[in-house]
C-alpha cells in the first residue's frame, strides 16, 4: 500500500536527485541526493511522510535501523518522529564494545556489518532504511543482522531503487517500499 503522501513528495523529491554519469566508474549512472539536503524543510517532510507511512503500514515498531551512510541521513529523524531509538548499522570495526556482525558478498570479495549488542532485544521489530537499493548485499546483511540480533524486519526503505540490478531478488522475505525506482542503472 502506498500512502497518497508518497505520491505527492515524490515529484519534489526527484528535482533534487541528480544524476552523474560515469560516476564512480564509466558505464555508471550516480544518483546524488545530497542536492535534496539544500532543502531542510523538504527532508523534513519527506522524513515525516516516512514515519506516517510506518505508522500507517507498518504499525509499531521498536526501532528504527539505517544503514552506513546515508541511511543516518534519514533514520534518525525518521526515528525521532516516531519516538523509537535509532541503530547504526556500520561497517566492521566502527562501533565501540561488543558488536553483533553479519557477511555479505560485495563485487571483489567480502564485507561485513555491524550493531552494538543490545541495541535490538529479543522480539523487536525494526524498520530498515536506507537511500540506494541496488543489488540488495547490504540490505540483505542488515536484514540478517537483525535477525541475528533477535529482531524482526517490519519493512525496509529505501529512497531509490535500481530496479535493472534486481536487488529485491536478494530479499524476498523483506516487505520493501520504494520512493524513487529507476529503470537504469
Amino acid at each position: 500500500m502506498t500512502l497518497p503522501r508518497f505520491d505527492q513528495i515524490r515529484p519534489k523529491i526527484e528535482k533534487h536527485i541528480r544524476e552523474v554519469k560515469d560516476f564512480p566508474k564509466k558505464g555508471i549512472n550516480f544518483r546524488d541526493i545530497m542536492p535534496l539536503f539544500t532543502n531542510p524543510q523538504l527532508v523534513n517532510e519527506l522524513c515525516v511522510v516516512i514515519a506516517d507511512h510506518v505508522r500507517h503500514s507498518v504499525g509499531h515498531v521498536d526501532s528504527v535501523a539505517g544503514l552506513e551512510a546515508r541511511g543516518f541521513l534519514f533514520g534518525p529523524q525518521v526515528a525521532i518522529q516516531l519516538g523509537v531509538p535509532f541503530v547504526p548499522i556500520r561497517k566492521k570495526g566502527k562501533l565501540p564494545g561488543a558488536t553483533i556482525e553479519a557477511s555479505y558478498q560485495k563485487e571483489y570479495g567480502e564485507d561485513i556489518v555491524e550493531i552494538q549488542e543490545g541495541a535490538i532485544k529479543q522480539g523487536d521489530v525494526v524498520f530498515l532504511i536506507d537511500d540506494l537499493l541496488a543489488t540488495g548485499g547490504t540490505l540483505r546483511a542488515a536484514a540478517n543482522l537483525v535477525v541475528k540480533a533477535g529482531g524482526k524486519v517490519g519493512e525496509a526503505f529505501v529512497l531509490i531503487e535500481l530496479t535493472p540490478l534486481n536487488g529485491r531478488a536478494k530479499i524476498p522475505d523483506v516487505n520493501l517500499t520504494t520512493l524513487i525506482s529507476y529503470d537504469s542503472a
